[in-house]
């Protein structure tokens, strides 16, 4: 599993988060949700290892600065928010990127198999030959997806994936079918960390959600205990009406009734 114990991210003398502890199991999905400047990014950034900080980040039982960077890349892949490539690669060309830590700068046949099947999932094989640079930001994104997913392909034991606002540039359609594609690989033994905006689609998606709020926990817990109208009013000063139809799912919907009046 992913262990995050007491963790503190210090950039100059402020802290950007401070204090958090959460655990992401192999076949979970956990959501990190909280108001723009929050700290999710910079949660997720130290949970990948790409930032510095203080406390305790553990993967599969080991620390994360004990690890070999080869054998971990093996095992965690991570879609950040920004993915700009300044090389004129084709998309498939990028998704091989994610097979660099199996095969070096070497290709086989079982790679672009991989890379093609990891295309497929995010339903993008289609883009396959096109250049990753005129695609759009959606597609772009979607191919970013492939790749991190080709970069933990094998089924050879616990995998994590990292994902950072990975539907904020897809319709409401890719939306779904990249969370899904997450949950389907949660399901075949991969922990899955998310960053999302969304409440409603991480409420659908999710096991449990980590809620962040000026860089500090303010509630973690199953969707439907966490997201209700006291933490979301309290953490985004918005008002819901919390909405359950048992014949359609047995998760919270959440319906936006505006920001919170003053009595609030």
């Amino acid at each position: 599993m992913i262990d995050v114990r007491d963790v503190t991210v210090i950039a100059g003398r402020r802290p950007l988060v401070a204090g958090v502890s959460f655990q992401v199991g192999v076949g979970e999905v956990v959501g990190l949700i909280g108001p723009n400047g929050a700290g999710k990014s910079t949660l997720l950034g130290a949970v990948a290892g790409y930032r510095s900080c203080l406390g305790r980040i553990s993967v599969g039982g080991r620390p994360l600065d004990a690890w070999n960077q080869v054998q971990l890349a093996r095992r965690r892949s991570a879609l950040l928010q920004s993915s700009a490539l300044s090389f004129g690669f084709s998309a498939i060309e990028v998704v091989l990127l994610g097979r660099t830590p199996h095969s070096g700068a070497g290709r086989s046949l079982s790679d672009y198999e991989i890379a093609q099947a990891a295309l497929e999932e995010v339903g993008a094989l289609h883009l396959a030959a096109r250049a990753f640079q005129k695609l759009s930001g959606g597609e772009q994104q979607r191919v970013q997806l492939a790749r991190a997913l080709a970069q933990i392909w094998e089924d050879g034991g616990a995998r994590y994936l990292l994902l950072d606002e990975p539907t904020a540039a897809l319709d409401i359609r890719h939306q779904h079918r990249v969370l899904a594609t997450a949950r389907d690989f949660a399901g075949r033994g991969t922990a899955v960390l998310v960053v999302l905006h969304d409440l409603n689609l991480a409420a659908r998606y999710t096991d449990r959600v980590l809620v962040l709020r000026d860089g500090e926990p303010a509630a973690y817990g199953p969707p439907a205990e966490v997201l209700g109208r006291e933490v979301v009013g309290e953490v985004f000063g918005v008002e819901v009406r919390v909405v359950r139809d048992t014949a359609v799912s047995d998760r919270p919907y959440l319906v936006d009734l505006g920001p919170c009046g003053p009595s609030n």
